[in-house]
């Protein structure tokens, strides 16, 4: 049986992991989870004048099953929808805007973009389709020990290809116009992702498909999913930061003995199996791996410098070209690629906590923006967004990689028990990509540890799951 088990951070893809590593291994299972700096990670909170709101991962998409039964599981609740409108702007003008009508939206996406958007929905929706297939295979308990043979096994070479060429080629390929890709697609990209239409195609549709369908989010935060499935796995939560693993063996298996540091000063533990959920490239964490042979390399690619400001403040409407602070009907607005642009959207955002009788501010009051841009604002700039402001709050994250610098995708497996989640983020990243991710190691790992090597990268797998109904 396996004894102690480790995992190296607990965000999303920790906390997951944790959850799905007891469901496949029994409770007997013990299980240490080290966390820096607190419980969720990147699915952080801010408050403003007693109220929290997200400040960071934000939004999960309708189709995200594991993310779905989290929140069953954990007896959440999904917050209440608070509609808004949103637009995207130019710098000088809007280039598109919603309005209440949804017939309307369609005619004038229509009316400006011809049959672009069809062909857009098109093709997102055809990899997602392709996508969805993971839950079948999942359930089945089938597993896969790289990324590559994931994405393999869900859409073929091309799903691979998609992670290698960019999303505005992939579009322009399937007769989506140069206009639509520079006005839509890249305002989606850069609220999303802080980037530009040179993202992977694959993390493209992903994100495209977060922007036109419904999504949800957690009532009190989205946060709570990771506390939950902490409680829930009665994991032991250890507040130290992980220096480094090395590798011994022990009656001829392997034996990882975790370095770290906390307040009390340093210390480590021997496990049977570890799963790093927190990135390993040199501009994120230094980690050391050691007595490892071949030894583990270096992970290449950079991260994405993020910053998120969330300010309470009187919106400068006349800035978007709306002189009446009353007339101005966008609670989002999100921005083209143009030089002079120095943000990447901003969202009427609404607290955590959504009572029955709550409303959203009405555009001359003062309401709390997200201002999600590359680098932090400077008065001038906030100035230029708001009349006047109470108060802003910076979190400066390296949030998402950096994808224009797209090498091959980093390894699942580093040693035989001895796991790596983060990389995922490299396909795509999403709350539901980093659960995907969280529940093929556990079941990668139940699989290893029992050998039973016809559950990972099985070939031909859709032919197996429809015979094994």
């Amino acid at each position: 049986p396996l004894s102690p088990a480790a995992v190296v951070g607990a965000g999303l893809g920790g906390s997951a992991a944790a959850y799905f590593l007891q469901q496949h291994f029994g409770p007997q299972v013990q299980l240490d989870v080290y966390e820096a700096e607190g419980v969720g990670g990147r699915l952080a909170t801010v408050t403003v004048n007693k109220q929290q709101y997200e400040s960071r991962g934000a939004s999960i998409h309708a189709l995200s099953l594991h993310m779905q039964d989290f929140v069953k599981i954990l007896g959440l609740k999904h917050r209440r929808d608070v509609a808004g409108k949103s637009a995207i702007f130019s710098g000088e003008h809007f280039v598109l805007e919603e309005t209440d009508w949804y017939l309307l939206n369609l005619f004038r996406l229509w009316w400006h973009y011809g049959i672009s958007f069809l062909r857009l929905q098109m093709w997102v929706e055809e990899v997602m389709e392709k996508f969805m297939r993971i839950y079948k295979y999942q359930a089945h308990g089938y597993a896969f020990s790289s990324l590559e043979e994931l994405l393999r096994s869900l859409g073929g070479e091309a799903f691979v290809n998609m992670t290698q060429r960019s999303v505005a080629e992939s579009l322009l390929e399937v007769g989506v116009t140069q206009r639509f890709v520079d006005d839509v697609i890249a305002a989606v990209l850069r609220s999303n992702y802080g980037q530009s239409v040179l993202v992977p195609a694959f993390a493209g549709a992903m994100s495209l498909a977060g922007a036109q369908g419904s999504t949800w989010a957690v009532e009190g935060g989205n946060k709570l999913v990771c506390s939950g499935l902490l409680k829930l796995t009665k994991a032991n939560v250890i507040s130290a930061r992980v220096t480094g693993i090395s590798l011994h063996s022990l009656e001829g298996r392997a034996l990882y003995q975790v370095h770290y540091e906390s307040t009390e000063g340093q210390g480590s533990a021997f496990y049977d199996m570890v799963v790093v959920t927190t990135p390993l490239h040199p501009s994120r964490s230094n980690f050391t791996f050691k007595n490892f042979d071949p030894p583990i390399a270096d992970f290449p690619g950079a991260f994405q410098p993020f910053v998120t400001s969330v300010v309470h403040g009187y919106l400068n409407s006349s800035y978007f070209g709306f002189p009446d602070p009353k007339l101005f009907p966008f609670t989002s607005v999100l921005t083209t690629d143009t030089p002079d642009l120095f943000f990447h959207a901003m969202d009427n955002i609404c607290p955590v906590n959504i009572s029955a009788a709550f409303r959203r501010k009405q555009p001359q009051e003062a309401a709390v923006w997200r201002v999600l841009s590359q680098e932090p604002l400077d008065k001038h700039q906030l100035k230029t967004l708001f009349r006047s402001y109470y108060s802003v709050q910076v979190t400066e994250w390296q949030a998402y990689p950096r994808y224009d610098a797209a090498k091959a995708l980093p390894p699942i497996v580093l040693h035989e028990n001895l796991f790596y989640l983060s990389g995922v983020e490299w396909v795509a990243s999403s709350m539901e990509m980093i659960a995907v991710a969280a529940k093929n190691v556990a079941l990668l790992a139940y699989n290893h540890w029992h050998q039973d090597l016809e559950k990972i990268d099985q070939k031909d797998l859709m032919h197996k799951v429809k015979t094994e109904l």
